[in-house]
């Protein structure tokens, strides 16, 4: 009996750990999409989505630098928005689409320059996402003002 509860909770655990690298790896393909509409990308961008995978997600240094280098390795692989986004909508609630929102607002502020490329996509991804031109909106005001203090 205390091992079938054993095999259970391991089992479960395990499940944990399968969703949570999941949505790390839904998080950073997102964010190295809008970090490279403009066509390029720099190491604060880059550094960025370390800090905000960490501090806002609170994911693992360790499995941050992992899952980004494979990101940035497969940003030419041909994943829909669609695809990130369906997944994102199953296992988000609106609060943390949000903090995705404001940090790809963070992201795509972070070389200084907003491109049309780039304020497109995170219209299309905050449609996709059901998160409302307000809440972009006030997501995008609040990566601004953290961008200039």
């Amino acid at each position: 009996m205390i091992n079938l509860l054993k095999n259970i909770l391991k089992s479960q655990n395990s499940q944990d750990d399968n969703n949570n690298n999941k949505d790390l790896e839904l998080l950073c393909g997102l964010m190295i999409e809008a970090a490279y509409t403009d066509g390029k990308v720099d190491a604060t961008e880059i550094n960025n989505i370390k800090l905000s995978l960490i501090n806002i997600f609170s994911e693992d240094p360790k499995e941050v630098n992992l899952v980004l280098e494979k990101a940035e390795i497969n940003k030419n692989n041909p994943k829909s928005l669609h695809h990130y986004t369906s997944l994102i909508n199953k296992s988000f609630d609106d609060k943390k689409k949000i903090l995705l929102i404001e940090a790809l607002w963070e992201i795509v502020l972070s070389d200084g320059e907003i491109h049309d490329f780039e304020s497109n996509l995170i219209r299309r991804l905050s449609g996709l996402l059901y998160i409302s031109d307000v809440d972009s909106g006030n997501a995008r005001k609040r990566a601004l003002d953290k961008k200039q203090k």
